[in-house]
């Protein structure tokens, strides 16, 4: 029986993976980090030296591949092939090139099959760029988060300093406008909001206010189909 989902997108950067992660830890629902999924598919394609612009072989690829999302006390471990590459996976280098892949038709149909069976299992917050469209279109709720480039570039550069990874922000901020850009154009699940999604600028927000945002939209929408289906 299919649980209630929570459907978060958004651009790189947006905030995304960090605002799912404890929405559901508010809600006590489970956590998907979709943007996870890919860049595993994208850890195993360079490991193997797969070409990236090789659409049948990454298809393959992400089919021949055991891929599973652990949920433990540290968090969600991402497994591929019975190998923890939690960390291995935000190297900048996946970051660069993680859209290649997940542009293939075929490796984001193997990544839907996953998430959808993941989203059968019971409540769930998902987090990432088709969700609301593709992946879950009839979400209980949809959320879009949005943020400007130099913001979200900002975000990135703190986020890989506190691994010891320095890159400028400027740097940044052109590889996050050519993955905005890779990601509307591409022809197979573009990045956009979905019709009924609650747009979320959080520019000049802080990761708890980002929450508490998420948090009250649900509970809003919650409560008003409480009402309705009460009356």
């Amino acid at each position: 029986m299919s649980g209630r989902v929570v459907a978060i997108d958004g651009p790189a950067a947006s905030g995304k993976s960090t605002t799912a992660r404890l929405v559901a830890e508010r809600l006590g629902h489970l956590y998907l980090d979709t943007g996870a999924m890919y860049r595993a598919i994208t850890w195993k394609a360079l490991q193997e030296g797969t070409d990236l612009t090789d659409e049948e072989a990454l298809g393959r690829l992400a089919a021949s591949t055991d891929l599973d999302l652990a949920h433990g006390a540290e968090g969600t471990r991402v497994v591929v092939d019975d190998r923890d590459v939690t960390g291995e996976i935000r190297d900048p280098e996946i970051s660069r090139t993680v859209s290649l892949v997940a542009r293939v038709p075929a490796v984001r149909r193997e990544m839907v099959r996953l998430q959808r069976g993941v989203g059968q299992r019971g409540d769930v917050v998902v987090e990432g760029r088709d969700i609301g469209t593709v992946v879950f279109p009839d979400a209980e709720v949809k959320v879009f988060l949005v943020a400007s480039l130099k913001e979200r570039a900002r975000r990135r550069s703190r986020e890989l300093a506190s691994e010891g990874v320095v890159v400028p922000v400027e740097e940044l901020m052109d590889q996050i406008r050519k993955r905005d850009a890779l990601d509307s154009d591409r022809l197979d699940s573009p990045l956009c909001r979905a019709e009924d999604a609650v747009p979320l600028d959080t520019t000049k927000m802080t990761i708890e206010e980002q929450v508490l945002a998420v948090v009250e939209i649900v509970r809003q929408r919650r409560e008003a189909e409480s009402g309705t289906s009460n009356g």
